[in-house]
């Protein structure tokens, strides 16, 4: 659903004290406006945004978080990337940086006839759902994916209680 913003005219009163007595002006405004919003909604709809007020903004890399009793993975779909342009850190013991450049194809001879994949440098920030053993992180690069083996802290993981029988 796309919010098409029409603008409408105000009454002349409220122009009569700025020196408008006639509302050419004001519509000539007002279709430049709408004209302006429906160019807008095109130039969405052209990059596969159908509904510029709803549709959310993805974060690059692409990536998946989950954990085990032991350790939190994160993926990352960096297609093309080599392992000497990526940075990982972990800070504060919870929170993971990925930053990298992805740099452009080389295109000698030739017309772009259509450039959609994304070229420059990224950065992501993730909160991971506990603290991790900064010292004992492992990073591996195949096949375009980026896997993230982070062993949680022992207080983190979880213990199985005894329970005493009276």
């Amino acid at each position: 659903m796309v919010m098409n913003t029409l603008w409408r005219p105000f009454g002349s009163s409220v122009l009569e004290p700025f020196g408008f007595s006639t509302s050419t002006w004001l519509a000539e405004s007002l279709a430049e406006m709408n004209r302006l919003s429906a160019e807008m909604d095109r130039m969405f709809r052209r990059f596969g945004l159908s509904d510029r007020w709803e549709t959310p903004v993805v974060a690059y890399p692409a990536l998946d978080l989950w954990q085990d009793d032991n350790c939190v993975y994160v993926e990352a779909e960096l297609p093309g990337m080599d392992i000497s342009e990526l940075e990982i850190y972990v800070t504060g013991g919870n929170q993971l940086t990925i930053r990298g450049e992805r740099k452009p194809p080389a295109v000698e001879k030739g017309t772009w006839h259509r450039q959609e994949r994304g070229y420059g440098q990224f950065s992501r920030v993730i909160t991971l759902p506990c603290a991790v053993k900064t010292e004992e992180v492992e990073a591996q690069l195949k096949d375009g994916v980026l896997t993230i083996t982070l062993p949680k802290c022992d207080a983190a993981k979880p213990r199985r209680l005894a329970i005493k029988a009276e």
